[in-house]
């Protein structure tokens, strides 16, 4: 539907305890083509009016007995979502004009009314209201299609990492000065790794049995920020047995590309083991 039918199809409500203003203004808008107007004289209605029918334009006089224009407004804001107040206020007092737009009116239109200018302020005013429902129709979609993938990014982390947990013995997370932070199985049996805040330093010593070349070629990819895969390496342990692993993991960085550490899995592969 093009905007120039949305405008003519949008939804007014006249407010005056004037009939020959609300008579003006309807036969104005009917000529003019807009099919949905409807009017009050009793300002009291109106918010149960704008509840019902979420009008695109409420045309307001401020001038009324029991509940002028000034209580509808606060009454609408007070009853609303605290977003657009869809009103142009029509006086003919100018010293009301401020006042009336610091409550919350978007536009006002004198009394006498000019024909031209009737028209002109209700179809601006209709265009941006059309415009703002569509802008927040379409921040609505965004915020779904935002919530949905991230449910579905979660998922798969957890599908993701339940995979990992049976191909692999452990899975770990080293923050940017190679402390582990996050260690998931058996990695203190396996390593002697220990995560924060159990102890201040989580990263096993040199002389823990680790191959000492073997743990420098691995520091130095790790020093370069670059991934590796099946890296093996050993570790003897104080009964003279010698067990044998392999380690895969790649850098992590942030969304200002800042290197904040790495990732990966283990698993032994010593034979018989």
């Amino acid at each position: 539907m093009s905007l120039e039918r949305d405008i003519l199809d949008a939804r007014i409500l006249i407010v005056d305890d004037q009939d020959a203003n609300v008579q003006l203004l309807g036969r104005l808008l009917a000529e003019a083509g807009y099919t949905r107007v409807t009017s009050t004289a009793l300002p009291t209605e109106v918010c149960t009016l704008h509840r019902r029918e979420a009008y695109d334009l409420i045309l307001l006089d401020l001038q009324m007995p029991v509940m002028d224009g000034f209580a509808v407004m606060e009454a609408l804001k007070a009853g609303g979502d605290g977003g657009y107040l869809p009103v142009i206020v029509l006086t003919a007092q100018p010293g009301h004009k401020l006042r009336a737009l610091q409550a919350g009116a978007k536009d006002f239109i004198s009394k006498p009314f000019d024909l031209v200018e009737v028209k002109t302020r209700i179809r601006n005013m209709l265009e941006v209201r059309l415009l703002y429902r569509a802008v927040q129709a379409h921040n609505l979609q965004l915020e779904q299609a935002v919530a949905e993938r991230t449910a579905e990014l979660r998922e798969s982390e957890a599908r993701f990492r339940a995979l990992t947990e049976l191909a692999t013995d452990w899975f770990w997370e080293q923050d940017e000065t190679g402390a582990f932070t996050r260690v998931a199985g058996p990695a203190l049996e396996m390593l002697g790794i220990r995560v924060p805040p159990l102890v201040p330093d989580s990263t096993p010593a040199p002389d823990e049995g680790w191959d000492l070349v073997e743990r420098a070629a691995l520091q130095a990819r790790i020093a370069e920020r670059q991934p590796f895969l099946d890296f093996l390496f050993h570790r003897s342990l104080p009964d003279g047995s010698r067990r044998q692993f392999r380690v895969s993991g790649q850098p992590m960085f942030d969304q200002h590309c800042r290197f904040i550490g790495y990732r990966g899995v283990g698993v032994e592969v010593t034979p018989g083991a």
